[in-house]
């Protein structure tokens, strides 16, 4: 049975599975350090309240927002790549606990893997630099891999072969170029050639846009989803794509 699953946008996705609500890479305000706004409508904070767990891709500003983290409480889980713990607990958040690839984190029934990624994990501007992470959820009945931000990287493979349900992939980004360590639409479904989940929800696209560009942008707030799915078409793969509106829930009927 397939977990219940909202993208709230860009990485922002909530997963409820064995009673347990666990969020990913929360941005959930108007507006991300006073140099992104959200294209998206506006959250109905209810898919965000009483949450058990976050976890925390890596250290950018769009996927770690301390405002959005502040929203959720200074007593929420937060599970964090290792070398991240000592920044939030300096912020004031009360629950931390980091992860390498490779280790666990059990919240009630559902387990929480870090898993590896290609990406840079510098808190820019000053630091600190801590791993960039992707992460299982696992409940009895399903398990769902989050990628966060990443390149394809040579143990997707192996993920593929535990049997996914569901992938969660980034597909594009904030802006209309994407630095390395990102999943262009043809990248993102060739990682899921080699992730072969039965689901694939298309994430990190149609939310966030810098400040003064947004009206030119258009079609990149549009169209990665629709390229991505053509991309997953065009290979032959038999994973379903779940084109999902931010906000909304994925429907899997």
């Amino acid at each position: 049975m397939l977990p219940t699953m909202y993208f709230l946008g860009h990485s922002t996705v909530l997963v409820e599975t064995e009673g347990v609500r666990v969020l990913t890479d929360p941005v959930l305000l108007p507006r991300v350090a006073n140099v992104l706004r959200r294209a998206a409508a506006p959250l109905d904070p209810a898919l965000h309240a009483d949450v058990d767990a976050v976890c925390i891709s890596h250290l950018h500003a769009d996927h770690l927002d301390l405002a959005s983290l502040r929203r959720l409480g200074h007593d929420t889980l937060l599970i964090v790549p290792e070398g991240a713990g000592e920044l939030l607990q300096r912020k004031g958040f009360r629950d931390v606990v980091e992860l390498a690839p490779g280790k666990f984190h059990d919240v009630g029934k559902v387990r929480i893997t870090a898993t590896p990624a290609v990406h840079d994990g510098l808190r820019t501007p000053f630091g600190p630099r801590a791993l960039a992470l992707g992460y299982l959820i696992e409940g009895s009945a399903s398990r769902v891999y989050f990628a966060g931000d990443t390149d394809q990287f040579d143990e997707m493979d192996d993920l593929g072969a535990l049997g996914l349900d569901v992938a969660l992939i980034p597909v594009w980004g904030w802006g209309p170029n994407l630095g390395p360590g990102h999943l262009d639409p043809r990248g993102a479904a060739e990682a899921t050639g080699r992730l072969r989940p039965r689901f694939a929800v298309p994430i990190h696209w149609g939310t966030l846009h810098p400040y003064g560009i947004g009206r030119w942008m258009r079609a990149h707030l549009i169209d990665p989803p629709r390229r991505y799915a053509q991309a997953v078409d065009e290979l032959g793969l038999s994973t379903r794509v779940l084109h999902t509106e931010p906000g909304c829930r994925v429907e899997t009927g």
